[in-house]
Protein backbone atom coordinates (compact mmCIF):
# COMPACT_ATOMS: atom_id res chain seq x y z
CA UNK A 1 0.00 0.00 0.00
CA UNK A 2 1.73 3.31 -1.03
CA UNK A 3 2.73 5.79 2.12
CA UNK A 4 3.93 9.01 2.51
CA UNK A 5 5.64 10.11 5.72
CA UNK A 6 5.27 6.46 7.22
CA UNK A 7 1.46 6.72 7.14
CA UNK A 8 -0.54 4.36 4.73
CA UNK A 9 -3.51 5.78 2.39
CA UNK A 10 -6.30 5.22 0.54
CA UNK A 11 -7.07 8.02 -0.92
CA UNK A 12 -5.71 11.83 -1.71
CA UNK A 13 -7.63 14.73 -1.32
CA UNK A 14 -6.69 17.70 -2.99
CA UNK A 15 -7.43 21.22 -3.05
CA UNK A 16 -7.43 23.07 -6.17
CA UNK A 17 -6.35 26.65 -6.08
CA UNK A 18 -2.09 26.19 -5.07
CA UNK A 19 -2.42 22.77 -5.04
CA UNK A 20 -3.04 21.66 -8.55
CA UNK A 21 -4.00 24.98 -9.90
CA UNK A 22 -1.84 28.25 -9.99
CA UNK A 23 -3.60 30.82 -8.32
CA UNK A 24 -3.32 32.94 -11.02
CA UNK A 25 -5.20 30.83 -13.25
CA UNK A 26 -8.37 31.31 -10.63
CA UNK A 27 -7.67 35.20 -9.99
CA UNK A 28 -6.38 36.56 -13.50
CA UNK A 29 -8.65 34.16 -15.71
CA UNK A 30 -11.16 32.88 -14.42
CA UNK A 31 -12.56 35.44 -12.03
CA UNK A 32 -12.62 37.87 -13.98
CA UNK A 33 -14.27 36.34 -16.79
CA UNK A 34 -16.90 35.37 -14.94
CA UNK A 35 -17.10 39.18 -13.69
CA UNK A 36 -17.05 39.95 -17.50
CA UNK A 37 -19.92 37.56 -18.49
CA UNK A 38 -22.39 37.57 -15.62
CA UNK A 39 -25.01 39.94 -17.26
CA UNK A 40 -24.81 38.16 -20.53
CA UNK A 41 -25.51 35.63 -18.93
CA UNK A 42 -28.03 36.20 -16.75
CA UNK A 43 -30.12 38.03 -19.58
CA UNK A 44 -29.18 35.04 -21.80
CA UNK A 45 -30.87 32.32 -19.08
CA UNK A 46 -34.01 34.42 -17.53
CA UNK A 47 -36.32 31.30 -16.89
CA UNK A 48 -33.81 28.64 -16.25
CA UNK A 49 -34.99 26.85 -12.95
CA UNK A 50 -31.19 26.54 -11.20
CA UNK A 51 -30.66 30.60 -12.74
CA UNK A 52 -33.76 31.01 -10.58
CA UNK A 53 -32.97 29.48 -7.71
CA UNK A 54 -29.27 30.96 -7.50
CA UNK A 55 -30.97 34.43 -8.16
CA UNK A 56 -33.12 33.65 -4.77
CA UNK A 57 -29.87 31.93 -2.41
CA UNK A 58 -28.10 35.49 -3.70
CA UNK A 59 -31.30 37.72 -2.77
CA UNK A 60 -31.24 36.14 0.70
CA UNK A 61 -27.51 36.26 1.09
CA UNK A 62 -27.42 39.70 0.22
CA UNK A 63 -30.80 40.31 2.73
CA UNK A 64 -28.52 39.14 5.53
CA UNK A 65 -25.39 41.09 4.23
CA UNK A 66 -27.60 44.16 4.54
CA UNK A 67 -28.77 43.16 8.19
CA UNK A 68 -25.35 42.86 9.27
CA UNK A 69 -24.08 46.84 8.37
CA UNK A 70 -21.78 45.41 5.14
CA UNK A 71 -21.64 47.88 1.85
CA UNK A 72 -22.72 45.09 0.11
CA UNK A 73 -25.06 46.16 -2.76
CA UNK A 74 -28.37 45.98 -2.11
CA UNK A 75 -30.22 43.76 -4.66
CA UNK A 76 -33.95 45.46 -4.93
CA UNK A 77 -35.65 42.34 -5.64
CA UNK A 78 -34.18 38.72 -6.62
CA UNK A 79 -34.81 39.72 -11.13
CA UNK A 80 -33.63 43.08 -10.73
CA UNK A 81 -30.90 42.04 -12.68
CA UNK A 82 -28.66 45.95 -12.63
CA UNK A 83 -28.69 45.08 -8.66
CA UNK A 84 -27.67 41.54 -8.88
CA UNK A 85 -24.95 42.09 -11.53
CA UNK A 86 -23.34 44.60 -8.67
CA UNK A 87 -23.69 42.27 -6.01
CA UNK A 88 -22.20 39.32 -7.76
CA UNK A 89 -19.51 41.50 -8.61
CA UNK A 90 -18.60 42.96 -5.39
CA UNK A 91 -19.33 38.91 -4.27
CA UNK A 92 -16.76 38.34 -6.60
CA UNK A 93 -14.22 41.13 -5.33
CA UNK A 94 -14.02 40.29 -1.64
CA UNK A 95 -13.75 36.78 -2.89
CA UNK A 96 -16.85 35.55 -0.94
CA UNK A 97 -16.78 31.77 -0.33
CA UNK A 98 -20.64 31.73 -1.11
CA UNK A 99 -22.25 28.78 -2.30
CA UNK A 100 -25.02 30.65 -5.12
CA UNK A 101 -21.96 32.56 -6.46
CA UNK A 102 -19.47 29.20 -7.16
CA UNK A 103 -22.86 27.78 -8.99
CA UNK A 104 -23.05 31.13 -11.09
CA UNK A 105 -19.47 30.71 -11.83
CA UNK A 106 -19.45 27.55 -12.62
CA UNK A 107 -22.55 27.97 -14.88
CA UNK A 108 -20.51 31.04 -16.67
CA UNK A 109 -17.30 28.66 -16.62
CA UNK A 110 -19.20 25.82 -18.58
CA UNK A 111 -19.79 28.17 -21.52
CA UNK A 112 -16.66 30.02 -21.40
CA UNK A 113 -14.82 26.11 -21.78
CA UNK A 114 -17.59 24.70 -24.30
CA UNK A 115 -17.09 27.93 -26.58
CA UNK A 116 -13.33 27.25 -26.33
CA UNK A 117 -12.28 30.74 -24.59
CA UNK A 118 -11.41 28.87 -21.88
CA UNK A 119 -8.76 25.99 -21.03
CA UNK A 120 -7.73 25.10 -17.60
CA UNK A 121 -4.39 25.27 -16.34
CA UNK A 122 -2.51 22.78 -13.94
CA UNK A 123 0.63 22.43 -12.30
CA UNK A 124 2.94 20.82 -15.12
CA UNK A 125 3.54 17.59 -12.51
CA UNK A 126 -0.46 16.72 -11.95
CA UNK A 127 -1.48 14.93 -15.10
CA UNK A 128 1.47 12.35 -14.52
CA UNK A 129 0.76 11.89 -11.01
CA UNK A 130 -2.94 11.18 -11.23
CA UNK A 131 -1.44 8.79 -13.85
CA UNK A 132 0.62 7.10 -11.23
CA UNK A 133 -1.77 7.12 -8.39
CA UNK A 134 -3.89 5.30 -9.72
CA UNK A 135 -2.25 2.61 -10.90
CA UNK A 136 -0.95 2.09 -7.01
CA UNK A 137 -4.61 2.24 -5.80
CA UNK A 138 -4.96 5.70 -4.79
CA UNK A 139 -8.40 7.29 -5.14
CA UNK A 140 -8.14 11.01 -5.65
CA UNK A 141 -11.25 13.02 -4.52
CA UNK A 142 -11.14 16.98 -5.04
CA UNK A 143 -12.80 19.30 -1.98
CA UNK A 144 -12.82 23.06 -2.97
CA UNK A 145 -14.60 26.10 -2.51
CA UNK A 146 -15.59 26.22 -6.35
CA UNK A 147 -18.67 24.91 -7.31
CA UNK A 148 -18.43 21.03 -8.18
CA UNK A 149 -19.50 21.90 -11.74
CA UNK A 150 -16.47 24.35 -11.80
CA UNK A 151 -13.98 21.59 -10.45
CA UNK A 152 -15.07 18.60 -13.51
CA UNK A 153 -14.88 21.57 -16.16
CA UNK A 154 -11.43 22.30 -14.59
CA UNK A 155 -10.54 18.79 -14.78
CA UNK A 156 -11.90 17.87 -18.13
CA UNK A 157 -10.69 20.95 -20.07
CA UNK A 158 -6.80 20.89 -19.66
CA UNK A 159 -3.47 20.79 -22.11
CA UNK A 160 -3.40 16.99 -21.22
CA UNK A 161 -6.92 16.16 -22.28
CA UNK A 162 -9.73 14.85 -19.86
CA UNK A 163 -8.71 14.10 -16.17
CA UNK A 164 -11.80 13.45 -14.98
CA UNK A 165 -11.60 9.77 -14.98
CA UNK A 166 -8.90 9.66 -12.27
CA UNK A 167 -11.31 11.50 -10.09
CA UNK A 168 -13.40 9.39 -7.56
CA UNK A 169 -15.26 12.11 -5.91
CA UNK A 170 -16.18 16.25 -5.92
CA UNK A 171 -16.98 18.11 -2.70
CA UNK A 172 -17.68 21.97 -2.46
CA UNK A 173 -19.34 24.25 -0.18
CA UNK A 174 -22.61 22.12 -0.08
CA UNK A 175 -20.40 19.81 2.68
CA UNK A 176 -19.61 22.38 4.62
CA UNK A 177 -16.72 25.50 4.93
CA UNK A 178 -13.24 24.56 4.34
CA UNK A 179 -11.54 25.84 7.58
CA UNK A 180 -14.42 23.80 9.97
CA UNK A 181 -13.49 20.19 11.00
CA UNK A 182 -16.98 19.08 10.54
CA UNK A 183 -16.70 19.49 7.02
CA UNK A 184 -13.93 16.85 6.93
CA UNK A 185 -15.80 14.23 8.68
CA UNK A 186 -18.94 14.62 6.28
CA UNK A 187 -16.37 13.93 3.56
CA UNK A 188 -14.76 11.20 4.64
CA UNK A 189 -18.34 9.18 5.96
CA UNK A 190 -19.19 10.02 2.09
CA UNK A 191 -16.06 8.01 0.83
CA UNK A 192 -16.55 5.43 3.06
CA UNK A 193 -13.55 5.90 4.16
CA UNK A 194 -11.76 6.40 7.66
CA UNK A 195 -9.77 9.62 7.97
CA UNK A 196 -7.22 8.34 8.98
CA UNK A 197 -6.76 7.06 5.38
CA UNK A 198 -7.17 10.02 3.65
CA UNK A 199 -4.59 12.54 3.13
CA UNK A 200 -5.60 16.09 2.06
CA UNK A 201 -3.63 18.35 0.51
CA UNK A 202 -4.19 21.90 0.46
CA UNK A 203 -2.28 25.73 0.34
CA UNK A 204 -3.90 26.76 3.60
CA UNK A 205 -3.19 25.50 6.96
CA UNK A 206 -6.02 26.63 8.82
CA UNK A 207 -7.72 24.29 6.15
CA UNK A 208 -5.05 21.64 7.10
CA UNK A 209 -5.68 22.53 10.52
CA UNK A 210 -10.00 21.36 10.13
CA UNK A 211 -8.73 18.34 8.66
CA UNK A 212 -6.32 17.15 11.45
CA UNK A 213 -9.20 18.02 13.64
CA UNK A 214 -11.27 15.36 12.06
CA UNK A 215 -8.73 12.63 12.12
CA UNK A 216 -7.21 12.97 8.49
CA UNK A 217 -3.33 13.31 7.22
CA UNK A 218 -2.59 16.61 5.64
CA UNK A 219 0.56 18.00 3.84
CA UNK A 220 0.97 21.37 3.08
CA UNK A 221 1.71 22.35 -0.75
CA UNK A 222 4.01 25.18 -1.96
CA UNK A 223 3.31 26.01 -5.03
CA UNK A 224 4.76 29.20 -6.70
CA UNK A 225 2.69 31.78 -6.28
CA UNK A 226 0.99 30.45 -3.41
CA UNK A 227 0.38 32.84 -0.39
CA UNK A 228 2.87 32.41 2.62
CA UNK A 229 1.55 30.54 5.69
CA UNK A 230 2.30 30.96 9.29
CA UNK A 231 4.35 28.41 10.83
CA UNK A 232 3.06 24.37 11.28
CA UNK A 233 3.24 21.36 12.20
CA UNK A 234 1.82 19.88 8.61
CA UNK A 235 4.77 17.84 6.19
CA UNK A 236 4.87 20.30 3.20
CA UNK A 237 5.86 19.23 -0.72
CA UNK A 238 6.65 21.25 -3.71
CA UNK A 239 5.13 19.19 -6.22
CA UNK A 240 3.07 15.87 -6.14
CA UNK A 241 6.67 13.80 -6.92
CA UNK A 242 6.70 13.87 -3.63
CA UNK A 243 4.30 12.05 -2.64
CA UNK A 244 3.79 8.37 -3.20
CA UNK A 245 6.58 7.49 -4.97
Amino acid sequence: MPSFNNQVYNIALLDIEGTTTPVDFVYKTLFPFARNHVETFLREHPAAPEVSAILENLYGENAGDLRNGSAAPKISFADDLPSVVAYVHWLIDIDRKSTPLKSLQGMIWQAGYQSGELQSELFADVPAAFARWQEQGIAIAIFSSGSILAQKLLFAHTAAGDLTSYIEDYFDTNVGAKKEAESYRRIAAELQRSAAEILFISDVTAELDAAEAAGMQTCLSLRPGNAEQPPSRHSSIHTFTELFS
